[in-house]
């Protein structure tokens, strides 16, 4: 019986250590700011954020949340393995208001944080 505990203990601890060690998915952008410059209304922009997952587990994103309805984000849907690489563009249809705006993308995923505003778009005038 002692032998059994044991060999039982040895297994769920050496189970543990291993999955201590693995990384959670981990969001790599090449950039996390763009400018548009100076955007005409009625106008739509577009840039894509590229990144790479750096984590050793897929990583997934649920959800990606502009801070304002005049902006649409699209990202890689399938999740993305180890050292592949995935997208989120993001696209501004500038309209109402001729001032330059500032806005976040948040976006959501099973990265270690899992809810971060990662992107700033910005307009200069």
């Amino acid at each position: 019986m002692k032998k059994l505990l044991f060999l039982f203990v040895a297994l769920v601890g050496l189970g543990l250590t291993a999955n201590a060690q693995t990384k959670p998915a981990e969001f790599k952008f090449e950039a996390e700011t763009h400018d548009f410059g100076k955007i005409k209304l009625d106008q739509a922009v577009s840039y894509t954020f590229n990144f790479v997952n750096e984590g050793d587990a897929p990583l997934i994103i649920s959800k990606v949340e502009p801070t304002c309805g005049c902006t649409v984000g699209e990202y890689t849907q399938t999740p993305v393995k180890k050292g592949e690489k995935g997208y989120i563009k993001v696209t501004v249809k500038k309209s109402g208001s001729p001032l330059p705006f500032n806005m976040a993308v948040t976006v959501t995923s099973n990265a270690r944080t899992t809810t971060k505003a990662y992107f700033t778009l910005k307009e200069k005038r």
